[in-house]
């Protein structure tokens, strides 16, 4: 039986930070200057699994500024306008996956945004005219500040994962990595969760992160590696 840890290291949150930018570099800086604008803003971001999309929404919400409230929403509980402070930053992931009211709510909220002076950033995993909402909503996002994030190449990768191994205090071989690379899925937020249940493994058993251990986790029936 594995040994309880009562310790392990908490998962490091998203800021833009500990990002790496590839090729976003103008969706981040666009991002960024949403938390000391004063008017009306919208981004709409959007790209494949693993691009980034809701690790840089998240990452607004570590920005430190008090010119902008914070409201993280959800399909299934979108807020109505009337109850978001002027000057408020609203974060909704996965658009695409809003059902009719929550897309009424939407709506209803770009239709106040402007006087209310908010910042209104959205997700999605297709561009604006390929989503399934109410026509009417699909054309303003549209309208919007758009960004298609670019997956990143395997050297930004790379350099992804040993960023978050060094955040986890875990010191790799460069066999480990290689190894990873060619081995696991090719999806960045898959790899980092190999990372993580090597660390954890590597703590329960007492034994160093090495390509040995890293074998047996891909090789294990209970590698719970996201699909």
């Amino acid at each position: 039986m594995s040994q309880l840890l009562l310790d392990l290291k908490p998962d490091v949150p998203p800021t833009f930070a500990n990002f790496v930018t590839g090729r976003n570099g103008e969706a981040c800086r666009a991002l960024q200057a949403l938390s000391v604008s004063d008017g009306f803003q919208s981004i709409y971001l959007w790209g494949p699994t693993g691009s980034g999309k809701t690790h840089l929404l998240n990452a607004c919400v570590s920005l430190q500024c008090n010119r902008r409230a914070i409201h993280q929403l959800s399909a299934g509980k979108l807020a109505p306008p009337e109850s978001i402070a002027p000057r408020s930053m609203v974060l909704i992931d996965q658009v695409e996956s809003l059902g009719e009211a929550d897309q009424t709510t939407l709506f209803r909220l770009f239709n106040t945004a402007r006087h209310s002076a908010l910042a209104i950033v959205v997700t999605a995993n297709v561009p604006p005219l390929n989503l399934s909402l109410r026509e009417d909503l699909r054309t303003r996002l549209g309208q919007v500040l758009v960004f298609h994030l670019q997956s990143l190449s395997d050297d930004e990768k790379r350099t992804a994962l040993l960023q978050h191994s060094q955040q986890r205090g875990m010191r790799l071989d460069e066999s480990v990595l290689n190894y990873l690379m060619h081995h696991g899925r090719r999806d960045l937020p898959a790899l980092m969760n190999v990372l993580d249940q090597l660390d954890q493994v590597s703590l329960e058993q007492k034994r160093h992160p090495t390509l040995p251990l890293l074998r047996e986790l891909l090789q294990s029936p209970l590698n719970l590696t996201p699909p």
